[in-house]
């Protein structure tokens, strides 16, 4: 077993703790590969910020969970070596079973979630409980998730939302011993989060469902999903150089930053970083067609990355300097 504190990581308690305290978001950003690695990275010691360094099931079967475990164990070297190193975690990111919360703690993560909202609430009690159980001997932070996110992102994928209810989250948290929770209030997966029409503005979030639970448990750091704002910039380049993404609307940023300054310490953001790649790598390769070098491509491919982290840590989570 290699524990996460051999490699230099952090749990999420501490961060989540001064995040509640300061009136921020600490960003949780995912990755897949190289170049969005070192973005990430780059872009929160640069501004920085307090990581959460996400994968999930997915991510780790695509790049290899050996592989990760040492691509993290070489970002931490970064980090620490820098003349001002960030606190990091490596977290699980909508884990679903007992046996891959397991292997990702034995393997070096800090934080998993075990998502078990697709499941009857009592099997979800069940289910986050045993994960808890075993984290906690290990010193491994808990996110579980009440309430269910529509839209598909890697393996989760869901027709509808199914808002949290706010009279389950006291005896959910009592029952499991979860550290964080995910809540549902109107933020979804993937790029198409809201069906609006040209010119209309995406449906505000529950803030009113918010603010409820934060009254059930005062105190206790809640985590948003599929909270990528699908920047119009990035999806314009995407259909500009042979993309099909008309259509696609995130969260406004306007949204987030009303959210990082309540209870939610905790901002997921994929999309975007997908996006940001997907865009960059379109221009390169369109405006140069005979490029067949990846680090023509992706290289700048991260270097857009790294700004637009650098943007959201600053201007939306509030995260920026509070390492």
């Amino acid at each position: 077993m290699t524990h996460y504190k051999e490699i230099g990581l952090s749990n999420t308690k501490e961060m989540f703790s001064k995040a509640m305290e300061g009136g921020y978001a600490v960003p949780a950003y995912n990755f897949n590969n190289l170049e969005q690695l070192q973005a990430i990275v780059t872009g929160c010691l640069e501004s920085r910020s307090p990581l959460i360094l996400q994968i999930s099931k997915g991510a780790r079967k695509y790049a290899n969970q050996t592989l990760l475990r040492y691509m993290a164990e070489g970002a931490m070297e970064i980090v620490n070596s820098s003349e001002h190193p960030i606190p990091v975690a490596l977290h699980l990111d909508h884990g679903d079973t007992y046996e891959l919360a397991v292997s990702c703690i034995e393997t070096g993560f800090s934080s998993v979630m075990i998502d078990g909202s697709a499941h009857a609430y009592d099997d979800n009690v069940a289910l986050t409980a045993r994960v808890v159980e075993y984290a906690h001997k290990h010193d491994v932070s808990v996110e579980g998730e009440l309430g269910v996110l529509a839209g598909i992102e890697d393996a989760v994928s869901h027709e509808a939302t199914n808002y949290t209810d706010p009279d389950d989250v006291e005896d959910f948290v009592k029952k499991t011993g979860v550290d964080s929770l995910a809540i549902s209030i109107g933020t979804s997966h993937g790029a198409y989060k809201f069906k609006v029409k040209p010119g209309e503005s995406p449906p505000p979030l529950r803030f009113d469902i918010l603010e409820e639970i934060e009254k059930r448990i005062p105190g206790f750091p809640i985590v948003l999903h599929g909270a990528s704002s699908v920047l119009p910039v990035y999806v314009d380049m995407i259909n500009e150089y042979g993309g099909k993404l008309e259509g696609a609307v995130g969260v406004s940023e306007d949204q987030l930053r009303r959210a990082a300054k309540s209870a939610v310490c905790k901002i997921n953001i994929d999309s975007d970083g997908r996006l940001v790649v997907t865009a960059v790598v379109r221009k390169m390769l369109s405006e140069d067609p005979k490029n067949f070098d990846p680090r023509k491509y992706l290289g700048p491919a991260r270097d857009e990355l790294i700004q637009m982290i650098i943007r959201k840590n600053r201007e939306v989570l509030g995260s920026a300097d509070r390492a």
